[in-house]
């Protein structure tokens, strides 16, 4: 890699008439992900790949002051405020997926950096994932196709399962997308979050174990980060009960994956379906045996189509910022301000 370029001063980072010099917005990408990302930066940015450097220790000390923009292309490496020290020029974050957990958006926000992630795009195939999700686990659809490559179809028929009919389904600070379809199927709704939200005609329910004691299956929608982290625990999966199902797609933190794991194996509900889990891709042995469990390997927006817009809005909000422009989807703890850079 060519030396040549010398980090500019603070000083000289000011926007001028609006727009900047695109060859001073140095992009880092941190760690490998999905390399279409990297192709579309590098056709109009410098981009520097960092896992590719024999010592990255090294290579951020020095060259740390040239970075300016952060793209997380998927693996998601932590960004937390002592990486962002080491990076004291950075002005933006544009990170891939809806979570960004794993980005100290707060940190961010008081180094005035801007943080963006990829909402939106992926709605609908995260919300037909939870669906097949829940049709699998409460008709064991996984278990009976087993059964029948197994074998055992030639010397019986694969037992009764439990119903979706006449159940609940509660979603934990709604997704809309999931309750459209689930009322397709003719499921009542309830909801839980902080607030009720006034556009929604669901029953809202202000305890997350008030709701889990009135539905039937239970759908995980809400971000990741130490403020939800176990919040399905033992408590509320007691309260789900042994009809109960739980279905996760959005963080594995979300779930005590002991605690599920005990209620599984004691009937203390009925099934889970879990598209994502607390250590990925580790998953524990122990949930694996499980017959009633239904895992996919983090699935939930992987589609070519999905990925692929999921891609272009990681790169879009690089290039409106390089093109003095706001940022097109900024996180609420970076709210645009209408100020560009930090110089």
């Amino acid at each position: 890699m060519s030396k040549a370029h010398v980090p500019r001063p603070a000083a000289a980072r000011k926007w001028e008439s609006g727009s900047v010099n695109v060859k001073s917005l140095d992009v880092l990408m941190p760690a490998e992900g999905m390399g279409l990302i990297g192709e579309m930066i590098a056709e109009r940015l410098p981009l520097h790949r960092l896992w590719r450097e024999a010592d990255p220790g090294a290579w951020l000390a020095e060259w740390g002051p040239r970075i300016r923009a952060l793209a997380m292309a998927g693996a998601h490496a932590p960004i937390d405020d002592a990486y962002m020290q080491g990076l004291p020029n950075l002005e933006i974050i544009s990170s891939f997926g809806v979570g960004y957990d794993h980005i100290d958006a707060r940190a961010a926000a008081r180094r005035g950096i801007i943080v963006t992630n990829t909402p939106g795009v992926l709605d609908d195939e995260v919300a037909d994932t939870a669906l097949g999700l829940m049709i699998m686990a409460v008709r064991r659809l996984p278990q009976a196709d087993r059964y029948l490559r197994s074998g055992r179809w030639l010397k019986g028929a694969f037992p009764l399962t439990a119903s979706l009919r006449g159940r609940i389904v509660g979603l934990g600070r709604i997704g809309k997308a999931i309750a459209t379809r689930v009322s397709a199927f003719g499921l009542a709704v309830v909801y839980h979050g902080r607030n009720p939200q006034a556009d929604v005609a669901y029953r809202y329910f202000p305890s997350l174990v008030g709701m889990a004691k009135s539905c039937d299956i239970l759908i995980v929608v809400a971000p990741g980060g130490p403020g939800t982290r176990h919040i399905i625990n033992a408590e509320v999966l007691e309260a789900l009960g042994p009809d109960g199902v739980l279905v996760n797609i959005s963080r594995g933190s979300l779930v005590d994956e002991k605690a599920l794991i005990e209620a599984l194996g004691t009937g203390k509900i009925l099934a889970a379906g879990l598209d994502v889990f607390e250590n990925e891709p580790s998953v524990p042995d122990e949930l694996i045996a499980l017959d009633n469990a239904v895992l996919l390997p983090h699935v939930g927006s992987a589609s070519v189509k999905t990925r692929g817009a999921m891609a272009e809005c990681v790169v879009a909000n690089l290039f409106a910022w390089a093109d003095g422009k706001p940022p097109l989807t900024p996180v609420p703890e970076t709210p645009w301000r209408g100020v560009w850079g930090k110089g």
